[in-house]
C-alpha cells in the first residue's frame, strides 16, 4: 500500500474514530490494494474509479461495513451482501463485527471489489423500480381504504413526490410513528403538495421550500 494513495481527510477520520478503528484501517488497506482512488464523501472514506463511487467504509453501533454502491449487480457468490432496508435499491453491505472477520475474508473482499470495478467499467446501471413497485406502508394503505379522496390525491402526485412520501412514511420502525407521519402530511397531500414543496408561497425556489415560512411574523 503506497502512501500517495492515502487521502489526508481519511487519515483524520481514522485518527478520530472511537469505534471500529482497527476494522476501518484493515478495510482501508484491502480497498487501496485494489487500485481505487481514496476520497472522503458523506463524512466517510469512499473509494472511486474515474470519479465513480465503488465502495464506502462506514460504521454503526452493532457493526461496521463495506458498502458497494452497485452491490445489487454483483453475483454475490458467497451470499454475504446485505440490503440495508427494502427501500435500498442499488447499494449492498458486507458487515463485520471484529477485525478477525475482515482478515479471514480478505481474498473474498478483494474479489468482490474487483467485480464491482468491472461492473463500473462496463457502464452497468441498477434498474430502479417504478414507484408503483414500492411497498406502501400499512398505515398509508389504511388511510387510503378509509378515505378514497385521499388515495386519489396521492395517486395524482408525480411519481417522484409519491416515492418521497413512501420513503419518508416507511422509515420509522414503530407503527405509531409511521402513522403520525401519515397524519401530519395528509393535508399537504390533499393539497397536491410534495413532501418538500412550499406551502407558504414565499419560497424563492418554487415549488420547493427554502424555509421562507420562518420569516413570517
Amino acid at each position: 500500500m503506497t502512501n500517495n494513495k492515502m487521502n489526508p481527510k481519511v487519515d483524520e477520520f481514522l485518527s478520530k474514530a472511537k469505534k471500529w478503528k482497527e476494522e476501518y484501517e484493515k478495510l482501508r488497506g484491502i480497498v487501496l490494494d485494489c487500485e481505487l482512488t481514496e476520497e472522503f464523501k458523506w463524512m466517510h472514506p469512499c473509494y472511486t474509479f474515474e470519479k465513480k463511487n465503488i465502495v464506502l467504509i462506514h460504521g454503526f453501533k452493532e457493526y461496521c461495513a463495506l458498502l458497494f454502491h452497485k452491490g445489487a449487480l454483483l453475483k454475490d457468490t458467497h451470499g454475504i451482501l446485505i440490503q440495508q432496508t427494502e427501500n435500498v435499491q442499488a447499494a449492498r453491505q458486507i458487515r463485520f463485527t471484529n477485525v478477525q472477520e475482515i482478515v479471514e475474508m480478505e481474498t473474498i473482499l478483494k474479489a468482490y471489489i474487483y467485480e464491482a470495478l468491472e461492473v463500473e467499467k462496463a457502464g452497468l446501471e441498477v434498474k430502479m423500480k417504478e414507484h408503483k413497485d414500492f411497498i406502501i406502508p400499512e398505515e398509508l394503505q389504511n388511510k387510503f381504504n378509509e378515505m378514497p379522496a385521499f388515495k386519489a390525491a396521492f395517486e395524482s402526485l408525480t411519481p417522484g413526490r409519491q416515492r418521497a412520501y413512501i420513503f419518508y412514511f416507511s422509515q420509522p420502525k414503530q407503527s405509531k410513528t409511521r402513522n403520525s407521519r401519515v397524519e401530519k402530511y395528509m393535508q399537504k397531500i390533499l393539497d397536491g403538495k410534495g413532501l418538500n414543496d412550499c406551502t407558504c408561497g414565499l419560497s424563492q425556489k418554487q415549488p420547493n421550500c427554502d424555509g421562507s415560512h420562518k420569516n413570517i411574523q
